[in-house]
């Protein structure tokens, strides 16, 4: 009985205050109503603020950058050359004979004017011999031929002798005279044979093994060649260009073979030995032959190379490298930053506002892994060098920190 009390009591208490408050409802005026949904609005639009999803950001593609740098830059040429020795002379026999001595040691270091070879002189010193006894006999008789005309003047001019006396007397003397010459011209020549008889080294230089064996009869009717000799303390390196690299070399006003006091270097060479090492000396170019040869459409060109170690061998075949030309303060890239198609080269520059420009340029020569810009870039541009295969002209980009690089190529 208690409990159905308690439920009417609290069934009607609610009951009056829905009633209270829809009478106070009914009574509000427009105003709390617009304030009440204004209320209700702007909950609604917090709550949604700062429970709303973040929008999706769009991914910038990132790249590597470097700055275009200048420098100067040595253009060079490989070929294959070959050494000379500067001078290679032989050793011949100028008289006949048969060979009595080798004085030197095959293989050494000989000097100038140092005695090689001595052929049988004794014939030779005969015939000297010989010559010194005639001119001594024809120069007697030539005395007394001026005696005899000393004497036969005054008295032709005391007309005490003939006119046929003075001619006898003039003739004598001036034949004992030219037989005085001739002898003393045999005497010359004698003793010039003579002297070939002992062969003397014409110029310093290592000398070969001997061509003939003791004994042998060389000279005219036998084997002439005796030894030969390498002077190559400074070699010749001969090698060919073609005639490609004559038109560029005079396209850039280097012209070979010639001094150029204009500029601050001269081509030079440097070779590599066998073993693949760098020859330590470098040598200079003073010979490009003026024509070329229509056979091989190459022309010759020489330098000249210190060789005191006598490393480099005359005959020996060996790697020629050649200075074509130095570019002062070129614009250089690398070689990775390139793209090569058909309609040229391009390259991707990043400008300050962070936007890629496809630029094409005109491209010179390759060094190393860096390539010269002939136009199309200046100093000091931001050009791509990693993740330009995704880009596009007008793309903007995000600058990798790990990809930058602010040094001068």
């Amino acid at each position: 009985m208690n409990r159905k009390r308690y439920l009417k009591r609290t069934y009607l208490r609610i009951d009056r205050q829905s009633h209270d408050l829809v009478v106070k409802i009914r009574r509000s005026t427009w105003k709390t109503w617009l304030a009440a949904v204004l209320s209700v609005a702007a909950i609604s639009i917090a709550i949604y603020w700062y429970t709303r999803p973040e929008p999706p950001v769009a991914e910038l593609p990132v790249v590597g950058v470097e700055k275009v740098g200048t420098q100067d830059v040595e253009i060079y040429g490989d070929y294959v050359g070959r050494i000379r020795a500067q001078q290679f002379v032989e050793i011949r026999a100028r008289v006949e004979g048969y060979l009595e001595k080798m004085l030197f040691e095959e293989g050494t270091y000989v000097k100038k004017g140092q005695v090689l070879f001595i052929i049988d002189p004794k014939q030779y010193k005969a015939k000297v011999d010989k010559s010194k006894a005639q001119l001594n006999k024809n120069k007697a008789l030539a005395l007394k031929a001026q005696r005899d005309l000393e004497r036969i003047r005054p008295l032709f001019e005391q007309n005490a002798a003939s006119q046929l006396d003075l001619d006898n007397a003039i003739a004598s003397y001036e034949s004992a005279t030219a037989e005085v010459m001739m002898s003393e011209a045999d005497l010359t020549q004698d003793e010039i044979a003579l002297g070939y008889t002992t062969v003397t080294s014409p110029i310093s230089g290592y000398i070969s093994e001997r061509h003939v064996d003791l004994g042998t009869l060389v000279g005219t009717g036998g084997q002439s060649l005796l030894a030969t000799i390498v002077k190559s303390d400074t070699v010749r390196v001969d090698f060919s260009m073609t005639g490609l690299d004559y038109l560029r070399s005079k396209e850039r006003n280097v012209n070979l073979g010639q001094r150029d006091s204009s500029r601050k270097w001269d081509p030079y060479i440097t070779v590599t030995l066998p073993d693949n090492s760098k020859y330590p000396y470098k040598g200079l170019v003073d010979f490009a032959d003026p024509q070329v040869d229509p056979k091989t459409g190459t022309f010759s060109v020489r330098a000249e190379m210190p060789n005191p170690d006598h490393i480099l061998l005359p005959g020996q075949f060996t790697k020629v490298r050649l200075l074509l030309d130095v570019r002062e303060d070129a614009v250089v890239v690398p070689s990775k930053a390139l793209v090569i198609e058909k309609g040229g080269a391009y390259i991707f520059v990043v400008r300050r506002d962070s936007i890629v420009e496809k630029r094409f340029i005109e491209l010179g020569p390759e060094f190393g892994n860096n390539r010269v810009v002939e136009r199309g870039l200046v100093k000091n541009e931001s050009i791509v060098t990693e993740g330009y295969h995704k880009l596009t002209h007008g793309m903007k980009v995000a600058v990798s920190d790990d990809k930058r690089k602010t040094k001068n190529i």
